[in-house]
């Protein structure tokens, strides 16, 4: 035998010690045309030669015909060969004589997953989840191709809950939710859920949601109740009874839900600012609230993404209550165009045109290319007859406006004013006669 068959010999010897370490495999070795069949057939699988490699274990089947080791091996060879009816027959033998053995599951698991016989992988799956979890995440899909949504989504949620979400299942979330709108055995199963592991949190969520899209409401309700009941903590229990003390009036029990929810760092953003917003337009109905209102408020302060005394500001504004309109837009960030006009716009519907002017003139300096606070100064400065500097500032901001010929309109007609309260009529009618011809345009 030439060294290069020895040292491949040599190197399959330790492979199925090393198997046997892993596997384990204990294969008895007693005669040796066993020992010298067996080994043969580890050089053959080495380089390929699954057909030689068959032979040799036929070989030691008929010395040990119970040896669950040369079935798996057996299976192995007719598996590379793609002969997959020839590999799970041979696999499933190993699985008989050695029910624990998790190897022998997986590499049969592996037959069905590649002919696509998701059924019967999916019953070796769950064999294979006692002796390794970690195959639970193979069952979601599973379920999912064999159309069992309703064992999926227990399953999804069970996992979310225990090693967190990911990209997949949510997606599987998103394609139950699709499918199963009317399909009431997804709800039992999950109701089934919710008593046999009543703090599992995303079984609650998942069955709310498809009471929800089915427009029962009191269904949806009578789970939230349940959630908030069977864990206290629940911040999300909070999110969906929210809106039901909302219709019924509640502002204090409203109020304690969105504190909570506030102070969560389970629930997104998005979903505080919708109903923050919600407390908001109560609060408008109801003011005896409003104490609440504005220590909700604090909790968005220091938030970026969320200007929120611009938000109250532009509400107040919508409703004509212009007082609090600006007492909140004062407190907002200035560093958009849209919260800096409806404060000036604020000020002039008071008519305090003393603070329209020094705003606006403290905006130029900031914005100087920024034509509409141009406007607001000059317009301020008319009211108060200060006609020289009403002009300056009109003069120096019309020359910013382009594409807006309301905007340009709104300045001629300043400038005109202006120009009247300087004593020149000739320049006010000029001014006015080019605001009317862009108007018949």
């Amino acid at each position: 035998m030439s060294n290069k068959i020895w040292f491949i010999l040599g190197m399959c010897i330790i492979s199925a010690n090393v198997l046997a370490q892993i596997q384990p495999e204990d294969v008895a070795l007693e005669k040796d045309d066993f020992r010298e069949s067996y080994y043969e057939s580890l050089i053959q699988k080495g380089i390929e030669n699954y057909d030689k490699a068959i032979v040799s274990l036929e070989k030691c089947l008929k010395i040990q015909p119970e040896n669950a080791v040369i079935y798996h091996e057996l299976g192995k060879n007719y598996f590379f060969q793609k002969e997959y009816q020839n590999a799970e027959q041979a696999f499933t033998k190993a699985t008989q004589l050695d029910t624990k053995n998790k190897w022998y599951l997986i590499d049969l698991y592996e037959v069905y997953y590649e002919t696509k016989n998701y059924n019967q992988a999916l019953v070796i799956a769950q064999k294979i989840i006692p002796l390794d979890k970690k195959y639970k995440e193979d069952l979601v899909s599973l379920y999912m191709y064999t159309q069992q949504f309703d064992k999926a989504l227990v399953l999804i949620n069970e996992l979310d809950e225990n090693v967190g979400n990911t990209e997949l299942r949510d997606r599987y979330k998103l394609q139950i939710t699709s499918q199963t709108k009317t399909n009431s055995s997804n709800k039992n199963t999950l109701e089934n859920a919710i008593e046999e592991s009543p703090n599992n949190e995303e079984n609650y969520l998942s069955l709310i949601y498809m009471y929800s899209d089915n427009n029962q409401e009191e269904k949806a309700l009578q789970v939230a109740k349940k959630l908030e009941k069977n864990i206290p903590n629940s911040s999300w229990a909070q999110v969906f009874l929210f809106k039901y003390h909302i219709n019924n009036n509640d502002g204090n029990a409203a109020s304690n839900s969105l504190e909570t929810v506030l102070n969560s760092s389970k629930i997104d953003k998005k979903v505080k600012y919708r109903m923050y917003n919600e407390f908001l337009i109560f609060v408008l109905k109801d003011p005896t609230f409003e104490t609440q209102l504005n220590k909700a408020t604090t909790y968005f302060e220091n938030d970026s993404e969320f200007n929120v005394y611009k938000e109250i500001g532009k509400f107040y504004y919508k409703k004509k209550n212009w007082d609090l309109a600006i007492k909140n837009l004062e407190k907002a960030s200035n560093t958009d165009l849209e919260t800096n006009m409806f404060l000036l716009a604020s000020y002039e519907e008071t008519a305090q045109f003393e603070q329209l002017e020094i705003k606006a003139s403290e905006l130029i300096d900031t914005f100087p290319n920024q034509p509409e606070y141009y406007f607001f100064a000059g317009k301020a400065a008319n009211q108060l007859k200060k006609y020289k500097k009403a002009n300056d500032y009109l003069e120096s901001g019309i020359d910013y406006v382009v594409d807006n010929t309301a905007l340009e309109i709104d300045f001629l007609n300043q400038l005109a004013e202006a120009a009247k309260g300087l004593g020149n009529i000739k320049k006010s009618d000029e001014y006015l006669a080019k605001a009317n011809k862009i108007k018949q345009k």
